[in-house]
């Protein structure tokens, strides 16, 4: 691995440039590898730079602060036994537990999965802690294992903001001080060019598969034709009922609205679908075949 004074502990790949450096031999028994290696999401040499100096920093820190505490330190007696004051503060698992209780019941079992879903990724990167006592260096340690999984910064941005708003609520309801751990976590520059990647889809291109729709003529065309002109969310066309779909009338239309099987995302989320172009005949399609 080849680097430069003028970028440290760096190297590019595939355009990002990553952030590597090999863990001291005396301290690698407090990590699960033997090399610090985090992608530093950035393409320019300037930005990764000023990222690896601040990451160089942070570990001379921690690993002066490792080395102060280990048991051949003759200075090591001046420190107390504990690393950390006790806390009464609940464990990040009760702590979750506490939130769905109260908060689930008016919501879509999607809050609940999204919420169990971010603990999980918290545990797992950093242990089960109380909710008082962890550290930014926990939150940015699940930033980075986020961002090595693959998830994009929209994804990581929710789920921090979901351990935000949960550790905010237990800790007015513990009678806790605000903890701002997760609060405010750096996640890269804005990229400039992530607006112009996701592009529509081009309108001959609909009405290709729209015609391709008609031919084929089965179940799970028709939920493509009714989606590609109704603007309806997959789960909302597949959750739809028989009587959901109005064709006897002067302007055909879907009744969306909420049923056992399939809540809605919002409350907003309940509207009148107005059935034209494939959407239509996707419908007729489909309410016929129920007839037959």
């Amino acid at each position: 691995m080849l680097y430069t004074r003028e970028v440290p502990y760096v190297y590019p790949r595939d355009s990002i440039y990553y952030f590597n450096r090999r863990i001291p031999k005396d301290l690698q028994r407090h990590y699960r590898c033997d090399r610090i290696i985090v992608s530093l999401h950035t393409k320019s040499p300037h930005a990764a730079k000023t990222k690896s100096v601040t990451l160089a920093a942070q570990l001379d820190e921690e690993w002066f602060t490792l080395r102060w505490r280990q048991k051949d330190n003759p200075l090591r007696r001046l420190l107390g036994d504990e690393e950390y004051e006790p806390s009464n503060a609940p464990l990040i698992s009760k702590a979750k537990d506490i939130y769905l209780h109260s908060k689930r019941k008016s919501r879509p079992l999607t809050f609940s999965q999204a919420v169990e879903r971010t603990v999980s990724n918290l545990i797992n990167a950093v242990g089960d802690k109380p909710i008082d006592r962890y550290s930014r260096r926990d939150a940015n340690l699940l930033r980075d294992n986020l961002f090595e999984r693959g998830l994009g910064k929209s994804s990581v941005k929710r789920m921090f903001g979901t351990l935000a708003a949960l550790l905010n609520f237990v800790a007015r309801e513990q009678g806790l001080s605000d903890i701002k751990t997760f609060s405010g976590i750096y996640l890269g520059d804005s990229d400039p060019e992530a607006d112009s990647r996701r592009q529509p889809i081009p309108l001959n291109g609909i009405r290709s598969v729209q015609r391709q729709c008609e031919e084929l003529n089965d179940e799970g065309r028709w939920l493509i034709a009714l989606i590609s002109d109704s603007g309806m969310r997959l789960s909302e066309a597949v959750g739809l009922h028989k009587d959901d779909v109005v064709l006897d009338h002067e302007f055909p239309h879907i009744i969306l609205k909420p049923h056992p099987w399939r809540r809605l995302k919002t409350k907003g989320s309940a509207r009148l679908i107005p059935l034209v172009g494939s959407a239509l005949w996707a419908a007729r399609e489909a309410v016929q075949s129920l007839s037959t």
